[in-house]
């Protein structure tokens, strides 16, 4: 069943489900064209400062690959489904490390169990509210790139542990964990990144505009985003309060919220339905009158304060 029927009719949902090739080509090329950008910028005017910019530009757009991805993964992001299917896996997961086909079966479970004993995802929400130390920790190890080492060695050692056979992976921290063949392509995808890196700059771009934005900036705003979607919401079958959409402006969502995940809310309502129209959703919410009964956080910000608001 879909959430959102029990708020919107069915010819509401109807009007913002025109999926589109156009605009699925157009997301995925605005998310490597700033990447690009990023490197040019860093090109034109080397400094201390373009560096770290770029470095955070490129780390946003690493999760904006993610986010494409998910939208690959729910056949949402192209009309066509075989380029859904190359897209997500090509151009957007195999970049990041990451397994389109694994991704989906996982995550379906997170929409069918959201916030309840099932739901794979739970460990990503349910150690909130902690202290501010605490928070101030696992956000270091994130910068810091400790949460990145630690992961994608993991995922190495995974992939030839599991030899193939992955049914058993439901874990969070698991689930990018994939075969050694298809950690192969990936490492593909990875090569090709280097190889053009090198041929447009240097050697050692892939290294530092690449692979350290991978094991910081991304593991910083994934987990700021994991924390906004589902941090301190209720543990509840209601779709309305067990997850949580959160404003955000220009500045959050070129360097933490792009491609409008920010609308959680509206996404699990309908999961779908074209990430751009997510806001038309939350607008015709807040018009039938459920805006007091909907979880929204009024900034990023916010709710990281919230999250880290348990005493010691």
């Amino acid at each position: 069943m879909t959430p959102g029927k029990l708020f919107l009719s069915s010819e509401e949902i109807q009007n913002f489900n025109d999926r589109s090739d156009l605009w699925g080509f157009w997301l995925v090329f605005h998310c490597w064209f700033l990447v690009v950008l990023a490197l040019v910028l860093f090109s034109c005017w080397p400094s201390i400062t373009t560096f770290l910019l770029a470095v955070m530009i490129i780390g946003s757009r690493q999760l904006g690959m993610a986010i494409l991805m998910h939208e690959a993964a729910h056949l949402s992001l192209f009309k066509t489904q075989k380029f859904n299917e190359f897209a997500g896996e090509w151009l957007l997961g195999r970049p990041i490390l990451a397994d389109i086909f694994e991704y989906r079966r996982y995550h379906l479970k997170h929409h069918r169990y959201t916030q309840t004993d099932k739901d794979p995802d739970l460990n990503l929400s349910c150690a909130f509210p902690t202290t501010r130390a605490s928070m101030l920790r696992k956000l270091w190890r994130d910068i810091s790139g400790q949460t990145g080492f630690k992961q994608r060695s993991q995922q190495v050692m995974m992939a030839f542990k599991l030899a193939g056979d992955i049914d058993d992976v439901t874990n969070q921290d698991l689930v990018q964990a994939f075969s050694g063949p298809v950690l192969g392509r990936a490492a593909i995808a990875n090569v090709i990144i280097f190889i053009m890196m090198w041929a447009f700059g240097a050697w050692w771009w892939w290294f530092s505009f690449w692979l350290l934005p991978l094991l910081t900036w991304f593991q910083l705003v994934l987990r700021v985003r994991n924390i906004a979607e589902h941090g301190v919401v209720e543990f509840s079958d209601d779709p309305l309060r067990n997850v949580r959409t959160t404003k955000a402006g220009p500045i959050m969502r070129l360097f933490l919220a792009p491609y409008w995940v920010n609308y959680h809310l509206e996404h699990h309502l309908i999961m779908h339905l074209p990430c751009r129209h997510l806001p038309n959703i939350h607008a015709l919410m807040l018009q039938k009158g459920y805006g007091d009964q909907m979880r929204i956080g009024r900034s990023y910000w916010d709710v990281i304060k919230i999250a880290a608001s348990r005493v010691a």
